[in-house]
């Protein structure tokens, strides 16, 4: 959701009193209940007309909505136990309806970093990596800059060779974390870790610990640190990051550095480049890359290198705040 999309939603809960805001809050994630409390609080004074539109908005979308069932996840264990019987039911169920028992991990997420860095801090690498697989790849990367470069190195590669988690992995943290996983064993082996998480959770963390970590992946597994690189933040991921994210960029990149980087990217990303600036400064760069001719791959490869290096630069000033999570689940 966009920063108007946000802003709606803020409008719209406001209008709805205390009572039926709070049961709203009470379905969302962590992440979205920071986002829209910090818009809220911002909102001091809202138009007349800017309600209105919201909640004219609104009354057209939820008017071509409807909920077809209360409790979906009751809903799929009914049928399928019928169609099925309880043995060949259970199995599907394990994996349609996976991680919904993760309440004690799922409460993590609504801690600060130096909250879940200390609890973690002493645990063995290995658990650590296994509760750390199910947050966004952002918190995590927060948890650990705040611990030693030698226990986050060793972590991280962990986390990149993560294969799955398995529940007994998880019962020695369990005695600490008053049941980390409740019903554990009962939960089949997620999909969690892995090079592309490892990857992302690097990227989120500054320049200078990106380069200790691979280091120190490399050293262990060149090969590795290798497909951790590769599946690293990329041009293409630029067009998740938000306009005032892409805004803050192109006050630093040269125009014909644009234009360049520009050529090997995709529609999508070019549109939101062009939304980004003015009328005539998008009509300008429209002009530019279509009158220019066949650019060489290296070329092109170069200007995007360093467009990147000026993200990472305004990430570590705090100007581009990579964001996960849902549909968003690289930036």
């Amino acid at each position: 959701m966009d920063d108007k999309g946000v802003e709606d939603a803020a409008i719209l809960l406001m209008t709805l009193g205390e009572e039926e805001a709070s049961e709203v809050f009470k379905h969302l994630q962590p992440k979205e209940v920071q986002k829209l409390g910090e818009t809220i609080a911002k909102l001091k004074v809202v138009p007349r007309t800017r309600v209105e539109d919201v909640l004219e908005k609104f009354d057209k979308i939820a008017g071509t909505q409807s909920m077809l069932v209360s409790d979906t996840d009751e809903y799929v264990r009914q049928v399928l136990r019928k169609a099925l019987g309880e043995d060949k039911a259970n199995l599907l169920l394990d994996r349609i309806l996976q991680g919904s028992d993760v309440s004690s991990i799922e409460s993590l997420k609504w801690m600060d970093p130096a909250s879940v860095a200390e609890l973690l801090r002493n645990e063995h690498p290995q658990i650590v990596a296994a509760i750390l697989a199910h947050l966004d790849f952002d918190q995590v990367s927060s948890v650990l800059k705040l611990w030693t470069e030698r226990q986050r190195n060793e972590v991280l590669i962990r986390i990149a060779t993560l294969d799955g988690v398995q529940p007994t992995a998880l019962k020695d943290l369990n005695e600490v974390m008053s049941q980390i996983l409740a019903g554990g064993d009962r939960m089949k082996k997620s999909s969690l870790g892995g090079v592309k998480a490892a990857a992302e959770i690097i990227n989120m963390m500054g320049s200078a610990t990106e380069a200790s970590a691979l280091d120190y992946i490399r050293e262990l597994d060149s090969e590795l640190a290798q497909k951790v690189m590769d599946n690293m933040f990329t041009f293409d991921d630029l067009e998740k990051i938000d306009d005032k994210g892409i805004q803050s960029l192109l006050k630093e990149v040269q125009s014909e550095s644009l234009v360049l980087a520009l050529k090997g990217a995709n529609p999508e990303l070019r549109e939101k480049i062009f939304r980004n600036m003015s009328t005539r400064a998008a009509e300008t760069l429209r002009e530019d890359l279509e009158s220019r001719g066949p650019v060489r791959l290296s070329e092109v490869e170069a200007e995007q290198k360093e467009m990147l290096k000026i993200v990472r630069r305004l990430v570590d000033e705090g100007q581009i705040v990579l964001a996960t999570g849902g549909d968003d689940q690289f930036l």
